[in-house]
C-alpha cells in the first residue's frame, strides 16, 4: 500500500539550490543567445510583458520590438512577419472584445498548426482570456465533457471540425480560422479575419492578469484533464536549453501540434529565439523531408511516431531529400525504442535530442545525442531547475543503480493541479510522473513503462515496454505494443501486438521464439497478432485500451 501524499517545508539546502538553479538559469539563456547581456533593458521589457500578457504572446510582443521584419511563421497560405503577427493579433484581441469576449473569459482553440492558431493565441494573451487548447483528434463525446468542464464560452475552430460542434451548445458563439470549400461550414459564421478587418491594429492595453492557458492530457483512457499553465517565468526556458541546442535566428519545422505540450513548448521558445517557424495543418512523413530541405531547417520538432514513420519511408525516399541542414531533431511525448534511436542517428547524424516529461510535471530530463549513442533509449539527465527521484510503494527513496521505482520529478514548470480540483501524487516536494524506472551507473535515466502497465504474471512483475524495445529492435519489425490481458492460471499474460516491415515472414511462433531467445520465459507473449498500424491519439500516443478491445480469435 502507498503512502499518502506527504507534504515538506522548504530547507536552507532547497532554497541554496534554487539561487544556484537562477545563476545557472540565466547563463543558459545568455549562451542560447535568448538575451542579449549588453541589452538588459531589453531582456527587462521582455520579461514584464510575458508576466502582463502571458508567456506566448509575451514572446511574439518581445520578437516584433526586436526583429518586426523576420519572417515569424511560414504555412500553407504564405508568411507573416513578427510585426504581421503583432498587429493582426491587437486587431483579432479587439473584435473578440467587441463580441463580449474580456478578461478571464474562457474561450478554446479546436485547430490545426496554421496562423489562425497562433493568431488565436497571441490575441487571448492580449485580452487576459484563458485559452482552453483542444485536442484535434476529438471524438464529440469528449470535446462536450470538456467544453463544459472548463467553462468555455466561446469557440475558434478550424471548418474540418464543425461536426464536433454539434455537441455543444449552440449559445456558445463560435469563430472559423480556417475554412477549405469541402468543410461544409455555415457561411454565415464569421471568420477571425472577418473580425480583424473591422478593427485597429494598434496596441492593445494589458489585462489586470493573464489568462493563462489550458493543456488536456493525452486522454488515452477518458476524458482528458486539464492542467492549467498560469505561472509563467522566462528562466523556465531554461529547462529546454540547458542540453538542447536549439539555434536561433535561423529556420524550425514543426510537425508536432502545437495543441500539445510538446509543440507549444518548442513553438514559443523557437519564436523567442527568432527562428522562422515552419507550419502545416496535417503530418506527411515525405513532405516534412520536403520542407526541410525546401526551408534548410537547422530544427525538426516531433514526437516519435512521426520520427519513425519518416525512417519508415526506406532509403530511397530519404535520399532524395537533403536533411543536412539538420543540427536538432526535438523528439518528446512518448518513448523513443533504442532501434529508433539508432536508426535516426544512422540517416540523421548525431541530432537527436529525447525530452522526457509529461503534461503535469512539464520537463523532467533530456537525453543528447551522445548518450543516445551510448545507451539507446535512455531519456537521459535532468537539466538545469529540474530534479528527478525515485520512490518505493512506501514512499522510500530508492538509490541503487538499477533498481526500480516510481519517477518523481521537481520543476518549476509543473502544474499546480487539475482544473477538476484532483492533484498527481507529491513527495517532498516532488510530483509522481505516473511512469516507472532506473538509473544507470552514469546517472542516466531510463523509463521501464507506465506505472498503471505493470502486470504480476505468476508472480513476476513484467514491464511490457521492455518486450517493446526488444520487438522494435528486429529489422522485420517497424512498431511493437504489448499489453497485459487476463490469464485464468497466471493472473495475467503478455499479449504482442506488430506492425510487420516488409522482410516479416509474419511467423508467431518465430516471434516467441525470439523474445525467449533474449529474455526471461515469462516475459514471452502468449499471443502475437499482426497489424497494419497501431492505434494512436492525434498526439502519438498509443492507445492500449483499443489494442485490449481487439478480438482475437
Amino acid at each position: 500500500m502507498r503512502s499518502p501524499v506527504a507534504i515538506s517545508l522548504p530547507s536552507p539546502t532547497d532554497a541554496a539550490r534554487k539561487v544556484a538553479d537562477l545563476a545557472m538559469s540565466v547563463e543558459v539563456m545568455r549562451k542560447r543567445k535568448l538575451f542579449n547581456p549588453l541589452r538588459l533593458d531589453e531582456a527587462i521589457r521582455s520579461s514584464i510583458d510575458v508576466m502582463r500578457y502571458g508567456p506566448f504572446a509575451g514572446v511574439v510582443l518581445h520578437a516584433a520590438h526586436r526583429n518586426p521584419s523576420a519572417p515569424a511563421i511560414i504555412d500553407e497560405i504564405g508568411t507573416l512577419t513578427f510585426k504581421d503577427l503583432d498587429e493582426q493579433s491587437s486587431a483579432l484581441a479587439r473584435g473578440l472584445q467587441a463580441e463580449g469576449i474580456t478578461e478571464g473569459t474562457v474561450i478554446a482553440a479546436l485547430c490545426r498548426d496554421h496562423r489562425g492558431l497562433v493568431l488565436t493565441m497571441v490575441a487571448a494573451g492580449k485580452i487576459g482570456a484563458r485559452l482552453v487548447m483542444m485536442n484535434t483528434g476529438f471524438a464529440k463525446p469528449q470535446f462536450a465533457d470538456v467544453t463544459a468542464r472548463e467553462g468555455v464560452k466561446a469557440v475558434l475552430h478550424d471548418g474540418e471540425f464543425v461536426g464536433l460542434l454539434d455537441a455543444i451548445p449552440r449559445s456558445i458563439p463560435r469563430f472559423l480560422t480556417w475554412v477549405d470549400e469541402s468543410d461544409g461550414a455555415d457561411p454565415r459564421t464569421p471568420t477571425i479575419y472577418d473580425l480583424i478587418g473591422k478593427q485597429s491594429r494598434e496596441k492593445v492595453s494589458a489585462p489586470g492578469k493573464p489568462g493563462g492557458m489550458v493543456i488536456l492530457t493525452s486522454g488515452t483512457t477518458g476524458t482528458p484533464k486539464g492542467a492549467p499553465r498560469d505561472r509563467v517565468s522566462p528562466m523556465q526556458s531554461a529547462q529546454f536549453l540547458d542540453r538542447i541546442p536549439l539555434p536561433s535566428n535561423e529556420t524550425m519545422f514543426m510537425a508536432a501540434p502545437i495543441f500539445h505540450g510538446t509543440g507549444l513548448s518548442q513553438f514559443t521558445i523557437g519564436i523567442a529565439l527568432g527562428n522562422t517557424v515552419i507550419l502545416r495543418r496535417k503530418f506527411n512523413p515525405e513532405e516534412t523531408l520536403r520542407g526541410i530541405a525546401e526551408h534548410r531547417a537547422s530544427t525538426l520538432v516531433v514526437v516519435p511516431t512521426m520520427l519513425q514513420r519518416m525512417i519508415d519511408l526506406g532509403p530511397e525516399i530519404l535520399a532524395k531529400y537533403d536533411t543536412s541542414s539538420l543540427k536538432v531533431i526535438f523528439a518528446a511525448g512518448s518513448s523513443l525504442s533504442p532501434d529508433l534511436c539508432k536508426r535516426t542517428a544512422d540517416i540523421f547524424g548525431d541530432v537527436l535530442y529525447n525530452l522526457y516529461g509529461s503534461t503535469e510535471v512539464a520537463v523532467a530530463t533530456v537525453a543528447t545525442p551522445a548518450e543516445l549513442k551510448k545507451a539507446p533509449g535512455t531519456v537521459g539527465k535532468p537539466p538545469v531547475g529540474c530534479r528527478v527521484v525515485l520512490f518505493d510503494d512506501e514512499g522510500k527513496r530508492v538509490t541503487k543503480v538499477g533498481a526500480v521505482g516510481r519517477i518523481f520529478v521537481s520543476s518549476g514548470l509543473s502544474f499546480g493541479g487539475y482544473t477538476d480540483g484532483r492533484n498527481k501524487e507529491v513527495i517532498d516536494g516532488l510530483m509522481s510522473s505516473g511512469d516507472i524506472g532506473h538509473f544507470d551507473a552514469d546517472g542516466l535515466l531510463f523509463v521501464d513503462g507506465r506505472d498503471d502497465d505493470m502486470i504480476v504474471s505468476g508472480g513476476e512483475n513484467v514491464f511490457p515496454l521492455e518486450v517493446e524495445n526488444l520487438l522494435a529492435d528486429r529489422s522485420d519489425v517497424h512498431e511493437a505494443a504489448v499489453i497485459g490481458v487476463d490469464d485464468r492460471d497466471f493472473g495475467k499474460r503478455l499479449r504482442a501486438f506488430v506492425v510487420p516491415g516488409p522482410d516479416s515472414h509474419r511467423d508467431p511462433e518465430e516471434i516467441k521464439q525470439y523474445v525467449k531467445d533474449n529474455l526471461a520465459r515469462y516475459k514471452v507473449p502468449r499471443e502475437v497478432v499482426f497489424l497494419d498500424e497501431l492505434p494512436r491519439n492525434a498526439t502519438g500516443k498509443l492507445l492500449r485500451k483499443n489494442l485490449a478491445e481487439i478480438a482475437i480469435d
